[in-house]
């Protein structure tokens, strides 16, 4: 084993083999190194409380591949694909059939070079000669997608597919592994010429990765491979997030913290999920948009990024790398004429108005009470595990920044017009609710002499800093009933059956829900 790389407490290794999927060489949001680097190398926890399966099927791609293998006649070979009986979503349903469509079309049957899938994917072993630092009898690398080849063996082909094909590259390390895994793995002969292509099942589109003899694959591996191996297998930075909703290793993770009663529900015998403030949301306005947007079907871009909504999300992309660059200094109300951040696309009247607003954000900025970088955390990710409720709660405040010795939990919001609301701000804008209870417990840390949460609404006119004090007992009682309403029937809901109404109209993932009142969306 490496001297570097230590386990937590509370885990043991239950096998000499390390097996590595192409998949742990993506990272990125949605991995945590630490838990592949633990199921890598053949941890498990040594105390495993089992949670509920969820009743419904939670694979996106699942069912897209569950399909492939049932049109192509592939048999189930042991240990590598299960026939899928949970039950599907009507959304996801829709996807799937969807994506065979555009699997068809972008890949019609040539006759002049014909491809068969294989019965059982392929597996790189390699068994080190001599003692090894990990102490592995063997690696195993293992690759998911179609996989395809010639008659005679000479040729492989893996296809990879993904919801739509990202502007980025995947890593050369994945690739490099895919590659291996295509050139030496078994069973079958090996092959001379292998392939490798992402397939985007919104549209069909195709993007080679690799095309090339098996000993192009090998070199390929040579140069980028063993430093992305030993990436992952001594990877320490434990990422609570999203993955850690079916993570083995939550209840030994040094990373996440816990928050029991922080929902105000408690349950036990139900399938441990995540929850955000925007999960909430969007269950509120139908079960079926909140389900579909967790299984990240494709959103339409008209809807996703309208024009007002991007606006806002340019404006906190701009304080985000104001506030998170450089030695802390105050915003000022000189902001350049081209101030939108890359990536985002805006109107010459929309433009102009960030502008004012910004200008605006200068007489509240927060960078005023801090001293230096340590002062500040800007759009961080607060993750806390609700052991009574079973759920990991995740919540980005707009910024977190220390007030002397207490931490200030600050939200941002833009309009276009005098802003005022009837509504009370706990109810109208719930990450408030959550930030009051979290900043009442104690949860951020420092002292709570200063501690508070602060909304900051920038309009034409002006600029308002309304202040919340977590402690005073109408708020804590205020933000436990704002939570607990948003949580409660989705804490028991298996099925997240579709609600149609006026919100079909602004729904980004209509185009997959057969009960949608809205005409279909494009993407």
């Amino acid at each position: 084993m490496s001297q570097s790389w230590l386990p937590p407490d509370g885990v043991c290794r239950t096998s000499e083999v390390i097996t590595v999927s192409a998949g742990m060489f993506k990272s990125g949001e949605f991995r945590c190194p630490a838990a592949d680097a633990l199921k890598a190398r053949g941890y498990l926890p040594l105390e495993s409380v089992p949670s509920r399966r969820e009743r419904l099927e939670h694979f996106t791609l699942g069912p897209f591949m569950a399909a492939c293998d049932a049109r192509n006649g592939c048999s189930v070979s042991p240990g590598t694909r299960r026939p899928r009986t949970t039950p599907l979503h009507d959304g996801l349903r829709t996807w799937a059939e969807h994506g065979i469509t555009m699997y068809e079309a972008a890949f019609p049957t040539d006759p002049s070079c014909p491809l068969s899938e294989v019965a059982e994917r392929w597996t790189y072993r390699y068994r080190p000669s001599g003692p090894d630092a990990r102490t592995a009898e063997e690696y195993r690398f293992t690759v998911w997608g179609r996989c395809l080849a010639s008659a005679d063996g000479t040729y492989r082909e893996l296809r990879l597919p993904v919801h739509r094909l990202n502007r980025r590259l995947p890593p050369d390390g994945f690739i490099a592994a895919a590659a291996l895994v295509l050139a030496e793995g078994a069973p079958g002969p090996l092959p001379e010429h292998v392939r490798i292509v992402e397939f985007a099942l919104l549209d069909g589109r195709t993007r080679e990765l690799f095309d090339g003899s098996r000993a192009e694959a090998l070199a390929l591996y040579r140069e980028h491979g063993p430093d992305a191996l030993a990436g992952i297998l001594n990877g320490q930075e434990y990422r609570p997030g999203a993955s850690c909703a079916a993570c083995p290793f939550v209840r030994v993770c040094p990373a996440l913290r816990t928050a029991p009663g922080v929902l105000g529900i408690e349950a036990t015998g139900r399938p441990r999920r995540t929850w955000s403030v925007t999960n909430g949301r969007n269950y509120r306005a139908c079960p079926a948009r909140d389900h579909m947007r967790r299984l990240r079907l494709p959103a339409a871009d008209s809807v996703e990024r309208e024009v007002t909504a991007e606006r806002g999300r340019a404006l906190h992309a701009y304080l985000a790398d104001r506030h998170g660059h450089g030695s802390p200094r105050p915003c000022t109300a000189e902001v350049p004429e081209q101030w939108v951040p890359d990536g985002f696309v805006l109107p010459d009247h929309e433009r102009a108005l960030g502008v004012r607003l910004l200008r605006r954000h200068a007489a509240v900025c927060p960078l005023r009470c801090a001293k230096d970088g340590t002062d500040l955390r800007t759009e961080p990710r607060v993750v806390r595990h609700d052991t009574a409720a079973d759920v990991v709660v995740i919540a980005e405040p707009d910024l977190l920044y220390r007030d002397v010795d207490s931490w200030v939990w600050r939200e941002t919001k833009t309009s276009a017009a005098d802003w005022r609301s009837s509504r009370p701000l706990l109810e109208l804008y719930p990450q408030l609710a959550l930030a009051v209870l979290l900043v009442a417990r104690g949860d951020l840390g420092g002292t709570p002499d200063r501690a508070r949460v602060e909304l900051e609404v920038l309009r034409p006119g002006g600029a308002d800093l309304e202040i919340i004090d977590p402690f005073a007992p109408a708020n804590r009682t205020a933000a436990e009933q704002v939570l607990r309403t948003m949580v409660a029937e989705w804490h028991g809901d298996d099925h997240y059956t579709p609600v149609p109404g006026r919100c079909c109209d602004r729904c980004e993932v209509a185009r997959w829900c057969s009960a949608s009142l809205a005409a279909e969306v494009p993407a």
